[in-house]
């Protein structure tokens, strides 16, 4: 990587996101954050207004980010229902920030991306299922076949790509109406993810010591999946 590594990460106007984009930002990278709403992180961030339910409208948001060591994919959000109450929209709109905003960024950005770079595609621990959470799921278990698929891509080039899947996490996206169908059940360990516990674990992988580790998929859930 280069001498300031610069990273992109998505969805940092808060939860996972913007824990990430602070912890990067500690350890000395240069990031730029992409989202609709406005951040603000401090010396070294850049932020540029991205709206990735519209996949199809980043052109020239890639265009001015310029050369990246990083990409991670963090942006989300979840809408809940049984099956017999699923809406189709939801399922597209899930699938285009989750699914669609991750292949359009990478395709753009990794062919340029120094040999030894990174990609981490935010996950759930859901995405083996959960009732309830059926298109939320499908749109994460997706991630794992573009991540495992891009590992053995990129392998060659020693760029990894991996897969972080948080549990229920101290995030804004807990408290959104659109997941009240699913209220959120504590962890075996009785607390919530703490969103800067999930960005520790994304530092390392992003960092030196990850470069042994692709194709893999990290669960962070306090407990949840026991």
């Amino acid at each position: 990587m280069t001498e300031q590594a610069h990273a992109v990460v998505t969805g940092t106007s808060s939860g996972i996101g913007k824990a990430i984009a602070e912890q990067l930002l500690a350890d000395g990278w240069r990031v730029t954050g992409l989202s609709r709403s406005e951040s603000s992180l401090g010396e070294g961030f850049r932020w540029l207004r991205a709206d990735l339910s519209e996949p199809e409208s980043l052109g020239n948001v890639v265009e001015a980010i310029g050369p990246a060591d990083a990409l991670v994919h963090a942006a989300g959000f979840q809408r809940t229902a049984p099956l017999g109450s699923l809406d189709p929209a939801a399922l597209a709109g899930m699938f285009s920030v989750h699914v669609a905003a991750a292949s359009v960024l990478a395709n753009a950005l990794v062919p340029s991306m120094p040999d030894g770079g990174r990609v981490l595609l935010l996950g759930s621990r859901t995405s083996t299922g959960s009732p309830g959470k059926s298109q939320y799921a499908a749109t994460k278990a997706a991630l794992m076949g573009l991540g495992r698929t891009w590992a053995q891509e990129l392998a060659p080039r020693g760029i990894t790509v991996n897969v972080l899947s948080p549990g229920p996490t101290d995030t804004p996206m807990l408290n959104d109406p659109g997941r009240a169908a699913t209220p959120v059940r504590m962890p075996a360990l009785g607390a919530l993810v703490d969103p800067e516990d999930v960005a520790a674990l994304a530092a390392f992988l992003l960092g030196p010591h990850g470069k042994s580790i692709t194709g893999q998929n990290y669960v962070i859930c306090g407990g949840a999946s026991l």
